[in-house]
């Protein structure tokens, strides 16, 4: 981490503790603590019902979720769906969210190419993430790539290595927690048997989500 990352102030002061969700909502676009704000079009919060059993956490918005604000609405967020309902997961009681509010990228030309949030980014984020987790105060929380995983767990983990296993989340809640690869790298595999083998997998760490809720 950078000195000028160390020197960011982190969400902290932005962040109303003990609010509801739509208070979160509505205060995130104030959101100050890291640099990501000045380039994404707007801060990108949550979709879901407050009270959801099951809360999926990704990386970042996204070009189409930055545009629309809401999260999980571009193709990726396509991925989850279909997986969800091959896990027979009703949508309806699932919270969705970001560990990072804002969009990173590179712009190239008219272009905007995801960039992968920075450590300082998760870091700085945190707060919003946690007070989300205390407002809906799920049963289980699935972490949907590396990114998700170390804001959710508060450590660097490898995916191959802990998906499948449940296991708490940092926050005081330590909600069970289950680690799987994030939906867009299954967008990236080429190969159509390797993809709907990877789209199995996706599938069943879902199955496995929704087995703790019972």
């Amino acid at each position: 981490m950078s000195p000028a990352d160390e020197e960011r102030p982190g969400a902290e002061e932005w962040v109303p503790r003990g609010a509801t969700v739509e208070r979160l909502r509505a205060a995130v676009d104030e959101c100050r603590g890291c640099e990501l704000w000045r380039d994404a079009t707007q801060a990108v919060f949550s979709r879901g019902e407050p009270d959801a059993r099951i809360m999926l956490v990704g990386e970042q918005p996204g070009d189409r979720e930055d545009r629309e604000g809401a999260p999980f609405v571009g193709p990726a967020g396509r991925v989850v769906d279909d997986a969800l309902g091959a896990a027979g997961v009703p949508a309806d009681g699932v919270y969705r969210t970001n560990a990072v509010k804002h969009f990173r990228f590179e712009r190239r030309g008219k272009r905007r190419i995801h960039e992968k949030p920075g450590v300082a980014h998760v870091v700085a984020c945190r707060p919003w993430l946690e007070e989300e987790i205390a407002a809906v105060r799920p049963e289980v929380i699935v972490a949907l790539g590396a990114t998700a995983a170390r804001a959710v767990l508060g450590r660097p983990v490898t995916i191959g290595e802990v998906r499948g296993t449940v296991m708490e989340s940092s926050d005081p809640s330590g909600t069970p927690t289950v680690v799987t690869a994030h939906p867009s790298s299954i967008l990236r595999v080429r190969d159509e048997t390797d993809r709907r083998a990877a789209f199995a997998q996706l599938v069943d760490d879902l199955r496995r989500a929704a087995e703790v809720t019972g």
